[in-house]
């Protein structure tokens, strides 16, 4: 039970705990701040008006471009036979 509450995910994503913790929490941070621009912008039109889809895009470029290409390293790493 532990180990599927605390380790395999942030273990799949090759992270140990205390780095995935730290990447979520940005993460939950950062959508709460794009989450309120995005209410002002509903209140006043004429603010905040890119604030909120320029986080959802500076997110999702962390999330899934910059994780596949760290992936695409330790791929490359445990396929090297050695190194000089």
């Amino acid at each position: 039970m532990f180990r599927r509450l605390f380790v395999d995910h942030p273990k799949s994503v090759d992270e140990n705990y205390l780095e995935h913790f730290g990447v979520a929490s940005r993460f939950g941070v950062t959508m709460i701040w794009g989450g309120l621009c995005a209410l002002v912008h509903a209140l006043v039109p004429g603010w905040c008006i890119t604030s909120a889809s320029d986080t959802v895009k500076r997110l999702n470029h962390i999330m899934v471009e910059q994780r596949r290409a760290k992936g695409q390293d330790v791929t490359q790493m445990l396929t090297v036979d050695w190194v000089i």
